[in-house]
């Protein structure tokens, strides 16, 4: 049973006077694989935002907040989710595990694939189309949406659980300012201690730094930075890069200015309140570029 929740509040900044949001559904039934608990950080959740009915092009996009493995920055997730279900495309923010609740590597990952599985899987409960569904993230969201990009599987055509026999490729990208290399020249080491482990080797750390990690089979991708961000712009030219190589299409936007965490910025970074940061309109002229709106 879908159960909705009908904002009828505007929103300046989004345009926006009426959302259908869901509250959130668990990924898992019963507990999550690897979960350490029962308690709401070890249950992993997407919560819908949806377009109306009108509006909705069948697109979807799964959302992951940043905040370093350790927290999940609303500005990231809902009101990226807001944004896009303005534009017709529903908004999955992923409440994922972090490290700061003892999760590890891969527990996150296998959250954001799971995601993907269950809108697949259930794309016609929630009006989307299951070959148009994308992840999206920033900064250690990021690295969490280029990580989903690059490790996938087709899915267990005799799993028990439905949801596992479905494929769990996004069938996009998108990254914003996100963490990718874990090379200590540029690595965030804050966010990869609470992925892998403050004492991780080499080796793991390697299996990890997502540049390396990009096949043929990746989807195209559409990746911001800025110059100024105190987390380098080489984490985006280093996955492009990697792209490149590999024959995946691509979209990079490099802005001059603005801080790490420039998200939709109205009112800051020289976006109009009651505006957005060019890069999320770019997205959109992407989106509708490739048939995805």
């Amino acid at each position: 049973m879908r159960i909705f929740v009908l904002l009828a509040v505007c929103f300046p900044v989004l345009n926006l006077c009426a959302i259908e949001q869901e509250k959130p559904v668990r990924l898992w039934e019963g507990d999550a694989p690897g979960a350490l608990g029962k308690v709401d950080q070890d249950i992993p959740t997407l919560t819908a935002y949806l377009p109306l009915a009108e509006k909705n092009t069948g697109t979807a996009i799964i959302v992951c907040p940043g905040g370093g493995y350790g927290s999940h920055a609303s500005y990231e997730g809902a009101d990226y989710a807001d944004y896009l279900a303005k534009n017709g495309i529903a908004g999955f923010v992923l409440k994922y595990r972090l490290g700061t609740h003892g999760y590890r590597h891969p527990l996150m990952l296998q959250d954001a694939q799971r995601a993907i599985r269950m809108l697949r899987a259930h794309a016609e409960q929630w009006k989307i189309k299951p070959n148009q569904i994308g992840i999206m993230g920033s900064s250690a969201g990021g690295h969490l949406a280029s990580h989903a990009a690059c490790v996938f599987d087709a899915g267990k055509a005799d799993a028990a659980d439905t949801i596992d026999r479905v494929s769990s490729r996004p069938d996009f990208a998108v990254m914003c300012y996100p963490v990718i290399s874990t090379d200590p020249a540029v690595s965030s080491k804050g966010s990869m201690d609470l992925l892998v482990g403050k004492d991780a080797d080499a080796k793991l750390l390697e299996s990890v730094s997502t540049e390396r990690l990009v096949i043929k089979e990746t989807p195209p991708c559409f990746l911001f930075h800025t110059y100024a961000d105190t987390l380098s712009v080489e984490h985006s030219l280093r996955f492009v890069n990697a792209l490149q190589k590999a024959g995946v299409p691509y979209d990079l936007h490099v802005f001059q200015k603005g801080e790490h965490g420039v998200a939709l910025s109205p009112g800051k970074n020289g976006v109009a309140p009651d505006d957005v940061h060019p890069w999320a309109k770019d997205l959109l002229f992407w989106l509708k570029q490739n048939g995805w709106m």
